[in-house]
């Protein structure tokens, strides 16, 4: 039987990136922890990626991205282990993508 490891390696050979969904944003995408994107332009960018998630699960880039275009305060990116704030930021072939929202509370 195959992990989501190695699952998600196959998926980034393949020359997908992968988006890591944190547990926030699971509703939009009936459950998904993970969504390959091989259907990006060449030389895609981070903005490509969401945009590409929230054609798939519409609703999602407006959790992530503000009406101005620019990531929400509370919401943090990261490429490939590199925080990235920037939707115009390249991705690199088969890039790591990780959404992550900050808790709070008291």
């Amino acid at each position: 039987m195959r992990s989501k490891r190695d699952d998600d390696a196959a998926r980034r050979r393949a020359g997908a990136v992968v988006a890591r969904i944190p547990g926030l944003l699971r509703s939009y995408t009936a459950g998904a922890a993970t969504v390959a994107l091989a259907d990006l332009p060449a030389a895609p960018t981070l903005g490509d990626a969401l945009a590409e998630l929230d054609r798939r699960y519409p609703g999602l880039r407006f959790r992530v991205v503000d009406e101005q275009g620019a990531l929400r305060p509370h919401i943090k990116v990261f490429v490939d282990g590199t925080l990235q704030r920037e939707l115009a930021a390249p991705l690199p072939p088969a890039a790591d993508l990780m959404i992550v929202g900050a808790l709070s509370g008291g």
